[in-house]
């Protein structure tokens, strides 16, 4: 394939017939060892606890000094970051013999909503449901009206449905395929879900794929009756494609395996990832309606499912985060297509700050957590200016800007050290090494494109009717 062919959008493509019947190879992953686990862990608090102690120092030694000021600045930028020591202390839950079998009687219904997905990717993921450990009984899937984008034509997507409902026969799991007119992500769920008896519902995207043991993984945390959704952990399915792709990995780090596995060891996270999410279905039956319904500021809100469906679970009980739960999902190849991509989150997110302010207890942890991630955002804008407008910090700012460099590729280090938690069959160590030493790369990317773009998403949070699903496959499974 030439550049220019690489660089066009791809087409939807109809299933080619020698290419399905065959199930395709699954991409798996592991959890590193317990000491490997421990290693890092050990590390990372040790380095993270020896910046505390320097910046309390830092402020210690400047009282009563022009320096003070800045030094308790630098202290509570630290204090901030209570989320990146704690995150080290999440484990994967483990359910007894006992209670797997008591798990294993559980009706669970996987739920996938299809719109003009790579046929490759949907065909793997399709695979991937019926290839599980932990095997499902249901799996309802959703064409939520795809269509050609340049004819307008109907996506025929017929030899997948046919070969993957015949292997869900033969495999006894019962199947549905269903085509409704476009509505969006929401509507498609719920076409399906809202009279399924089922007891646990599990989201998938279209394009991404489970490993063999996510099911089973995934189900342990319901043992404790408490536990109302499950937040898979999501990796990178196309990370070799381009330097794009290569940073993601590094960039999913403080989210997937820093702020939700602290929120996890509080039993509070706040956004499962519609990736991979569990849920008791009691959680989703009863707010039929009203989720494929949310308006915000008079406009339909359908952005954000999964947060959506997490706020719903918080309000019934604890909401954890299964870090051997893995899932492979693409992500952005083109940087249109990615900054398109991270709008639409942030912008979402803002929104359900706003619900979690509204809703959750004024004494509970989301609420406080919401609360902070706002000030640091804060103080990172106001931390530059102060600097800029005290004459006597004016004049150290080439220092002052060394030291938050060095300081930020400390804790772009210690975040990712989540590198070698996971290991990916057909992953050298060679490589994990490699993009171990570029996660600064990541940290300045972070701080000089996604916050601005952050504070841009939040000032325009309204535009929310600009979003809807896309008009063609963004990434196919063909350039992985």
């Amino acid at each position: 394939m030439t550049a220019p062919e690489r660089d066009r959008p791809a087409k939807v493509r109809r299933p080619t017939p020698e290419g399905l019947p065959t199930a395709p190879e699954l991409p798996a992953a592991r959890c590193a060892p317990p000491g490997v686990a421990v290693l890092c862990g050990a590390l990372a608090l040790a380095g993270f606890a020896l910046w505390g102690l320097l910046h309390v120092f830092g402020a210690v030694s400047h009282t009563g000094s022009g320096g003070s000021s800045l030094a308790l600045v630098w202290l509570t930028c630290f204090l901030l970051l209570w989320w990146v020591p704690l995150a080290w202390f999440e484990r994967p839950v483990r359910a007894s013999e006992e209670q797997h079998r008591a798990l294993d009687e559980l009706t669970v219904t996987v739920q996938i909503p299809v719109y003009n997905e790579d046929p490759e990717i949907l065909w793997a993921c399709l695979c991937s449901v019926l290839a599980q450990s932990r095997p499902v009984q249901r799996v309802r899937v959703v064409d939520d009206g795809s269509r050609d984008a340049e004819t307008g034509e109907p996506v025929d997507y017929a030899q997948i449905r046919d070969a993957f409902l015949a292997r869900a026969e033969a495999a006894g799991v019962e199947a549905t395929w269903d085509r409704v007119p476009n509505r969006g992500k929401r509507f498609a769920q719920m076409h399906v879900l809202t009279e399924d008896d089922a007891d646990v519902f599990v989201t998938l995207d279209s394009d991404s794929v489970m490993d063999r043991h996510a099911v089973r993984e995934g189900m342990a945390p319901f043992a404790d009756p408490a536990v109302q959704s499950v937040a898979g952990h999501v990796l990178v399915l196309n990370d070799r494609a381009n330097l794009l792709t290569r940073m993601t990995c590094l960039l999913y780090l403080p989210f997937t395996r820093g702020l939700r596995s602290a929120q996890s060891v509080m039993r509070r996270v706040t956004i499962n990832s519609g990736t991979l999410a569990l849920y008791r279905a009691d959680v989703v039956r009863q707010n039929a309606g009203a989720y494929e319904n949310e308006h915000f500021w008079g406009r339909p809100m359908q952005m954000n499912d999964d947060s959506m469906l997490t706020f719903y679970a918080l309000l019934r009980g604890d909401t954890v985060h299964q870090p051997s739960a893995l899932v492979f999902t693409l992500v952005p190849e083109r940087f249109g297509h990615y900054f398109g991509q991270q709008l639409r989150w942030m912008r979402g997110t803002t929104v359900r700050h706003l619900w979690w302010l509204r809703y959750m207890p004024l004494g509970g942890v989301v609420f406080w957590v919401t609360v902070t991630e706002y000030l640091h955002m804060l103080l990172g804008v106001a931390v530059p200016v102060a600097i800029l407008a005290d004459p006597g910090l004016r004049e150290h700012w080439g220092d002052i800007a060394l030291a938050a460099l060095v300081v930020g590729a400390a804790i772009s280090y210690v975040m990712a050290l989540r590198i070698f938690a996971v290991r990916r069959e057909g992953e050298s160590t060679g490589y994990r090494w490699l993009l171990f030493l570029c996660a600064p790369a990541a940290t300045v990317w972070r701080m000089v494109v996604l916050r601005p773009l952050y504070l841009f998403a939040v000032l325009t949070c309204r535009r929310i009717a600009n979003w809807g699903t896309r008009e063609r496959v963004e990434v196919a499974a063909a350039r992985v």
